[in-house]
């Protein structure tokens, strides 16, 4: 078998460890580290950056890493590609010629564009009935303008908006020479890409069974070793922290995510072909991954500007938590008289425990989220109300933090447009400009429930009341205003008396907040999994989300601490 090619990612998010990419370059061999720093929130925190700068619109961490690293990145013979360009690809093109100008670094710097629609947002629909013209509108770009980019002879490339995954699928695709209908390949650096696009959450972090690989020192970040086929074996840096594990790929797998045919721009990936095997230490093989062609339209990312937000939160103490918590309320509602925000949502979190030894075992938290199109409601004349009930409300009375002002929150919304409407452009390291064809066939992607037949039953007489996390592992996330709560078994056994058990009837049992919402169900029997996503939960979108948890990251653990009867023979 020939020279696998070898990737590694160094971001995950716009925040992410910022000596990753130097801990990557002199961590161990490469051929590709890639940067995944644009998430839907991201974009409007971007959006509302341009809006004051129209020169701004990029990842500037990412800038300043290079000023750090590409030096080591020319020494190392590694070419990067990241989708730091944001919404202004070619201006952080520009930067980086200049940081290499002054470096003394002769570097080709390339970069794709196209995925910004916003010009053409009235043309394309992308009104909302609420919210106006859009703050941003990016169409989700495929892999062939970064492999245009790098068969061309470039060493960096820096894109805007494309899927995470084609971070990945673009340099496998230009290394191994693959043509635009290579779909089980295609479909095979897609979950490769998937698995690396969230930096350490495929090698530990975030990991449902954490106490069994913990140690103090940071995961490493992940490395692809992809071959000609598509397959690849993950792995990471010898002497890095974390563990790469068919479970940790498996719980990576699982987020966000909807059904087993998973559409992108480039190739439908049918998630319920993976098949997984420990191939070594900190080593997992991908194999056996099946695509079809892409759908006929292309995913576009829409954040609008949806008014402005403000939050208080009630320290509660001692005796009487829902009484006190009731009379926060009803004062709050007094003080609001007939000017309450539009939205107004309160959540009590945690309980006083009875005879509590320290302060903080008894205390209970009440927080009062709210929003409103207008700064003024939501401003000083929410959290100052909240601040004159000091000497005024309960007994005990105290705040986490004081009164502040209202903050601007944007509402997300997915669109679709024709693959034939995007102009998908590749500019090459000496200005040339290629453009990108629509994808050459397409086809539209049936998303079933992926049902299979149950097989042995297992002996359910005898069970044991526990927390479902004894004998499942979760991850959950956002898609926009929706969540995906992941689940997979750790055991055949396990999952033979999982998949019939946890149904979507019984998530909404275990999952109150879920009743009365769409909730749809997948099975990967492959991965021992199912994947549910909750329609609406998450309202309108991270930064409109009013929910604790906006970005639904904790209710796989929420799920996983539900007492339910299990098998004894399964434990």
């Amino acid at each position: 078998m020939s020279q696998p090619l070898r990737v590694g990612n160094a971001s995950g998010f716009y925040g992410d460890r910022f000596s990753a990419m130097r801990e990557m370059l002199e961590g161990g061999p490469l051929d590709v580290l890639t940067g995944d720093y644009l998430a839907e929130l991201t974009m409007l925190i971007l959006g509302r950056g341009k809006l004051k700068d129209p020169d701004a619109g990029y990842a500037t961490t990412f800038l300043r890493q290079m000023e750090e690293c590409l030096g080591l990145a020319v020494e190392r013979g590694v070419s990067i590609v990241a989708n730091a360009g944001g919404l202004n690809p070619r201006g952080l093109a520009e930067r980086l010629r200049e940081l290499a100008g002054r470096l003394g670094l002769e570097v080709r710097v390339a970069h794709v564009e196209g995925d910004d629609l916003l010009a053409r947002a009235e043309e394309l629909g992308f009104g909302h009935e609420r919210y106006g013209a859009p703050l941003t509108a990016n169409a989700y770009l495929g892999a062939w303008g970064i492999a245009e980019c790098l068969r061309d002879g470039a060493d960096v490339v820096v894109t805007g908006r494309v899927t995470d995954a084609s971070l990945v699928v673009g340099p496998a695709a230009a290394h191994f020479g693959w043509g635009r209908d290579a779909w089980d390949a295609l479909a095979g650096a897609t979950v490769a890409g998937h698995v690396l696009e969230c930096g350490t959450q495929a090698t530990g972090g975030n990991y449902a069974f954490f106490e069994e690989i913990y140690n103090v020192k940071a995961p490493g970040f992940p490395v692809a070793e992809i071959h000609a086929d598509g397959s690849s074996v993950i792995t990471k840096h010898n002497g890095t922290g974390g563990a790469v594990t068919v479970e940790t790929i498996t719980a990576q797998l699982l987020y966000e995510i909807g059904g087993p045919s998973y559409a992108g721009p480039d190739v439908t990936t049918h998630f319920d072909t993976i098949e997984l095997a420990q191939d070594g230490p900190d080593r997992v093989r991908i194999s056996g991954v099946r695509g079809t062609a892409p759908p006929p339209t292309t995913k576009v990312c829409l954040n609008h500007l949806g008014g402005h937000r403000n939050e208080m939160t009630f320290v509660l103490t001692g005796l009487g938590i829902e009484a006190k918590a009731d009379l926060a309320k009803a004062q709050m509602e007094a003080a609001f008289g007939g000017a309450a925000p539009s939205r107004v949502e309160w959540t009590l979190l945690g309980a006083a425990k009875p005879d509590p030894a320290t302060q903080g075992e008894a205390t209970a938290l009440l927080r009062c989220a709210v929003l409103d199109p207008d700064p003024e409601k939501v401003g000083r004349a929410f959290s100052g109300a909240a601040v004159e009930l000091a000497l005024a409300g309960y007994p005990g009375f105290t705040m986490t933090a004081p009164p502040g002002k209202a903050s601007p929150y944007g509402v997300y919304t997915p669109a679709f447009v024709p693959n034939e409407a995007v102009e998908h452009v590749a500019v090459t390291h000496d200005g040339r400009r290629v453009p990108i064809p629509p994808p050459p066939a397409t086809i539209d992607t049936p998303n079933g429930d992926g049902a299979v037949e149950a097989g042995e039953p297992v002996d359910s007489r005898l069970t044991v009341r526990a927390p479902l996390g004894r004998v499942a592992g979760a991850r959950s996330g956002d898609k926009g205003g929706d969540a995906n709560i992941g689940v997979w078994a750790r055991t055949n056994d396990q999952w033979r008396w999982l998949e019939p058990f946890l149904s979507v009837e019984r998530l909404k049992e275990l999952l109150p907040e879920t009743r009365g919402l769409v909730v749809r169900r997948y099975v990967l029997p492959n991965l021992r999994a199912v994947n549910f996503v909750v329609e609406g939960l998450l309202q309108e979108g991270v930064s409109a989300s009013t929910r604790f948890d906006p970005q639904g990251k904790a209710l796989g653990e929420w799920l996983r601490s539900r007492l339910v009867d299990i098998p004894e023979a399964v434990l």
